[in-house]
């Protein structure tokens, strides 16, 4: 499997966020990359630099408003006096559905949906180097290749079409869907992230070419909180093609296995073309957010039943923190998944 990744990527390098009011050292550091390269390497991956591929891709997920946002504020937030080294919001609207404001101050509050996803002068370009390798990946898959794998850093899922959140900038998964659909009539999006891919629901929740699946933590008591629950259907002509999966905390993998199937059986009646896969990997029982107490071995029946969908698939990184089985958990997911393609 080729997998696709860019040194731009590491360049973002957030240096703290809150955590129940408390600051923390940000856990998204560029050493996630080193950790995962090494995991793709040891399951047989050969490493490929993406093109630049430019906006349109991620236009065609993002409105303008958002990123001209992205890519102008940090330059803007120097501008202030006595203002932090990275942009972090202090306010943020109650509802987001009336007035535009002109500062960067209640611009960052508008787009930015939480602390946990401080812009540098770095960021911008590194979550589009982290965009462009989901693309290439998509073109791979659309070209005849059976899968690719996109390490992407920073992360994407939890970023809606224009705000950011939870270490994501850019929506990495959705903009792969969102290529694949230049060939597929219904994609499918699988995310098997400890956290809810709140980010992607946002996008397709009205949409039906596009399936969202996401098994996660049970949000009553954890993040995203205020997505992720299983009511949440779609709306509009996307109601019926939103189905989430929460689950209870360290429930194990014997869980996680039985709701992948629950997962495969929506899956299947959607009928989709092609499968984007929104891989966290911090659902493992050693990973610092505590996780559902996936081992790694679980990760590798994880992989080897998805692949059993039997659909072309662009595995998109999303979660998965600096413990020392961080490469191990890809290794061994990646090496689950080829097993399952041979069956």
């Amino acid at each position: 499997m080729k997998a696709f990744y860019a040194d731009e990527q590491k360049r973002h390098d957030p240096k703290a966020f809150l955590s129940s009011g408390a600051q923390k050292p940000n856990p998204e550091k560029p050493e996630r990359v080193e950790r995962l390269l090494a995991g793709a390497k040891a399951a047989g991956c050969t490493i490929e630099r993406p093109r630049n591929h430019g906006l349109g891709p991620v236009a065609a997920v993002h409105t303008p408003e958002y990123l001209d946002f992205l890519e102008h504020i940090f330059a803007r937030w120097q501008r202030i006096e006595g203002a932090s080294a990275e942009v972090i919001p202090n306010i943020h609207p109650i509802a987001r559905d009336g007035f535009y404001p002109a500062s960067a101050v209640g611009q960052a509050g508008y787009h930015m949906a939480d602390t946990a996803c401080p812009i540098s002068g770095e960021t911008w370009q590194s979550a589009l180097w982290s965009a462009w390798s989901a693309v290439e990946a998509a073109d791979a898959v659309m070209a005849g290749a059976p899968a690719g794998y996109a390490l992407c850093r920073p992360p994407g899922h939890h970023a809606f079409a224009d705000v950011a959140g939870g270490f994501c900038f850019i929506n990495n998964s959705a903009i792969a869907a969102q290529v694949l659909r230049k060939q597929a009539a219904r994609v499918a999006i699988l995310d098997v992230d400890l956290h809810h891919g709140n980010g992607t629901q946002g996008v397709f929740y009205a949409r039906s070419d596009v399936l969202t699946v996401s098994l996660h933590a049970d949000p009553l008591r954890f993040y995203p909180f205020f997505w992720g629950h299983a009511d949440e259907r779609g709306e509009g002509p996307g109601l019926g093609y939103n189905f989430n999966l929460p689950l209870v905390r360290k429930s194990g993998d014997a869980a996680f296995l039985e709701a992948l199937d629950v997962a495969f059986q929506r899956i299947r009646a959607f009928a989709p073309e092609a499968l984007v896969v929104a891989l966290g990997l911090d659902a493992f029982e050693g990973d610092p957010f505590g996780g559902l107490s996936v081992t790694t071995p679980g990760f590798s029946r994880i992989g080897e039943a998805i692949a059993g969908l039997g659909l072309p698939a662009v595995i998109v990184q999303e979660g998965g923190y600096l413990c020392d089985e961080l490469g191990d958990n890809l290794t061994a997911f990646l090496t689950g998944f080829g097993g399952g393609r041979r069956r």
